[in-house]
C-alpha cells in the first residue's frame, strides 16, 4: 500500500510554549510528511561552523565563497548528514523538488559548484534534520507545539536567522504575544 502524503512544503513554527530546547522558537522547513512520518530542516539555527571550514574538512574547492557563509543546524537526527536547500534546478545527483523554485540536494556535487561560484544563487546549507515517526507530528500539532504556515522563500533566503521565527508567525496574521502555550478544546 502506498503511503499517503499530508501537508508538506510548509513551515512548522514552534509555539512559544514548546519546551524542547532543540526546537524552542524554531522554524522548520517541512520537506516530507506522510503516514509514515515527517522530515524537516530547522532554518533559523546557525552553527559556529562556516561553509568554508566545512568544505575544507571534506576537501571541496571554495575559492568563490565568502568567508562568513554559515552552516545551519538542521535538526538533531544524523548531524553529519548535509542538505542544501536552494532555488533554481540544477543537474545535481540527488535533488528533490519541494516547490516551483525550491529544491533540496543531498549530493556533494552541489557543494563543489557552490564553492566554485557555479551553484544556485540562493542556497542554505544545513547539517542534520528533524524527524518525526508515524503520527508523532500530528500529535504535537494537536497539543499546540507547532503552527504550520505557508512556505515563503523570502524568509528562507532573504532574512537573517534571528528574524525568521517572527516573520514566519506573521504569515498567519498572528500576533505571537497573544498566543498561549495551553491547548484548548471546544
Amino acid at each position: 500500500m502506498a503511503s499517503e502524503t499530508y501537508f508538506s512544503k510548509q513551515f512548522l513554527v514552534a509555539m512559544p510554549g514548546l519546551e524542547d530546547s532543540n526546537f524552542s522558537h524554531s522554524v522548520t522547513l517541512l520537506c516530507e510528511h506522510s503516514d509514515k512520518g515527517a522530515l524537516g530542516l530547522v532554518i533559523n539555527r546557525p552553527t559556529d561552523l562556516t561553509l568554508v571550514e566545512m568544505l575544507d574538512q571534506i576537501k571541496v574547492e571554495h575559492s568563490a565563497l565568502p568567508e562568513d557563509a554559515i552552516v545551519y543546524w538542521g535538526g538533531p537526527v544524523q548531524p553529519e548528514r548535509g542538505f542544501v536547500v536552494h532555488s533554481a534546478p540544477g543537474d545535481w545527483d540527488s535533488t528533490l523538488q519541494l516547490d516551483d523554485d525550491l529544491f533540496i540536494t543531498t549530493s556533494r556535487d552541489i557543494l563543489g559548484a557552490i564553492g566554485k561560484g557555479a551553484g544556485p544563487k540562493h542556497y542554505f546549507v544545513a547539517l542534520g534534520y528533524a524527524g518525526w515517526s508515524e503520527g508523532q507530528l500530528e500529535t504535537e500539532i494537536l497539543s499546540n507545539s507547532w503552527l504550520n504556515t505557508p512556505l515563503d522563500s523570502q524568509i528562507l533566503f532573504g532574512l537573517p536567522a534571528p528574524q525568521r521565527w517572527l516573520a514566519a508567525t506573521k504569515l498567519l496574521g498572528v500576533d505571537v504575544s497573544h498566543l498561549s502555550s495551553r491547548a484548548g478544546h471546544a
